[in-house]
């Protein structure tokens, strides 16, 4: 596997070893930071890279700077070419998973709203192992964040704290991933994924009401299916139908599509990852990766 050896720091290119923060900045000591997960897939027909939905990122991590109130943040425009030069810097033989995050650099205060440092890394990342099986789920006893808590629908570091204790607990009850509910008690997502049920045929996904990151891949995965043909539903979801799904799938930069095939060590359908999510799957996957001509404007080429 390829390894990263340069890392882009405030618009410098550098040793990926040598990239540093104060122990003491803002964004160590309070985790005041914001960032994104993109991925740059190859084409295996000419070996090319793309990166996928660039600028639907970009524009969530100018939101999330925006409601962490930072003060002269990098633009869009940076960003951009800097995204794409980690990756031709690093000369990835195979896809690689890319982190763009900007935080406060310097020592401060939990009000202080700058200086606004940036970072953008290029890393090899592979896919779960359970990816052609599927994962076994539990509902965890952590609660999503709410909106009026912190702000869930953008990708705050700090927000993941939940996600992170929640995931730690179901491995420990020898679970792969854990499933967050509102302080509604309804289906939000999962610990840093989104989640869809397919129901009596439908499609259905927790809305953005339910405290979910308004993600990227949630908003592909509804595109493709309704180009598909499969009706969707975006509305609350209780518990228990997660119990009664046919199927179940998360869907995110970093877990792509994955099925899951049991919640709360009970089966989902028959056990195993079903068609619909295989069929959106391999809808997803030429789409990244560019083996069809459908939606052009999602991949930036490198």
């Amino acid at each position: 596997m390829w390894q990263a050896h340069t890392i882009i720091h405030n618009g410098t290119a550098m040793p990926f070893a040598e990239a540093r923060l104060h122990p003491l900045s803002v964004a160590v000591a309070y985790g005041v930071a914001v960032f994104e997960g993109l991925r740059a897939y190859r084409n295996p027909a000419d070996g090319s890279f793309s990166v996928f939905r660039l600028d639907e990122h970009l524009a969530r991590l100018q939101q999330g700077m925006k409601v962490m109130r930072f003060d002269a943040p990098p633009s869009t425009e940076v960003l951009r070419e800097a995204v794409l030069e980690v990756v031709r810097l690093n000369a990835p033989d195979d896809d690689a998973y890319i982190r763009l995050q900007a935080q406060i650099e310097t020592l401060g205060t939990l009000a202080s709203t700058g200086p606004v440092g940036w970072v953008v890394a290029a890393l090899p990342r592979e896919r779960s192992a359970k990816f052609a099986t599927g994962l076994a789920a539990t509902v965890s006893s952590w609660i999503r964040i709410s909106d009026n808590a912190m702000p869930p629908r953008i990708k705050a570091s700090a927000n993941y704290h939940a996600s992170r204790l929640a995931n730690l607990q179901a491995r420990a009850d020898g679970y792969d991933s854990a499933l967050l509910l509102t302080q509604r008690g309804k289906l939000s997502e999962a610990a840093s994924a989104c989640i869809f049920l397919l129901r009596d045929g439908v499609l259905v996904t927790p809305g953005k009401s339910s405290d979910i990151l308004e993600s990227v891949t949630r908003e592909t995965v509804l595109t493709l299916a309704a180009e598909a043909g499969l009706p969707v539903e975006q509305r609350d979801v209780d518990r228990t139908e997660l119990y009664v799904a046919e199927e179940v799938f998360l869907c995110g930069t970093g877990q792509e599509l994955v099925a899951v095939t049991s919640v709360d060590r009970l089966p989902v359908g028959d056990g195993r990852p079903g068609a619909v999510t295989q069929r959106l799957q391999s809808a997803y996957e030429a789409v990244v990766r560019g083996t069809t001509n459908a939606h052009p404007e999602w991949r930036a080429r490198v």
